[in-house]
């Protein structure tokens, strides 16, 4: 399902629901491609956060940049994707979608956009697939609470519970990025 945000695209898997529980495939990679997504994933990640926990805005530079499929095994997020590619019709806005285990929902986010959440739930577990490698010297980040972007990330920022590293990073004018459209 596409997201106004050229290549940023909604996931929602066909879920089989019975007695038992539930199935569905969380991974295909026909079906994905069949959606318009191209990437490689050759990395998984996995973090687990209480709520009230803002992550990001990450990501990485030149040959690091990562796209990545993510989604939510246990909670609630809400998920962020900010486009950082110089061209784009669409370069400094954002988009956010609730991904959580009822709804199954996943975010495709390529290359070139900056990505966070906050939690919503008490814990959530969220997982994302990477098309590239994590490169520490590559890694940036944008303050998420930058009044530019003016994200609502349903937390209150004074609440909100954010890394040292994150509360410092630069707003987003003052961000480096390399990305073009």
């Amino acid at each position: 399902m596409e997201t106004g945000l050229p290549g940023l695209l909604i996931i929602e898997p066909q879920v089989f629901d019975d007695s038992r529980g539930y199935f569905f495939e969380s991974y295909q990679a026909n079906r994905y491609a069949e959606a318009g997504i191209g990437a490689s994933f050759i990395q998984d990640n996995e973090s687990k956060s209480g709520k009230g926990v803002v992550r990001g805005l990450h990501y990485q530079l030149g040959e690091f940049a990562q796209a990545k499929l993510v989604r939510v095994i246990q909670g609630a997020v809400f998920d962020v994707a900010v486009d950082l590619r110089a061209g784009s019709p669409t370069f400094g806005q954002w988009f956010g979608v609730e991904l959580n285990a009822d709804n199954k929902k996943q975010l495709f986010i390529p290359r070139g956009f900056a990505h966070g959440f906050s939690v919503l739930s008490e814990t959530a577990i969220f997982t994302y697939k990477c098309d590239n490698v994590y490169n520490k010297d590559a890694e940036r980040s944008i303050h998420p609470f930058d009044h530019q972007l003016n994200i609502d990330w349903k937390v209150d920022e004074k609440l909100a519970v954010v890394s040292e590293k994150d509360r410092e990073a630069p707003q987003f004018v003052e961000a480096q990025m390399n990305f073009r459209f």
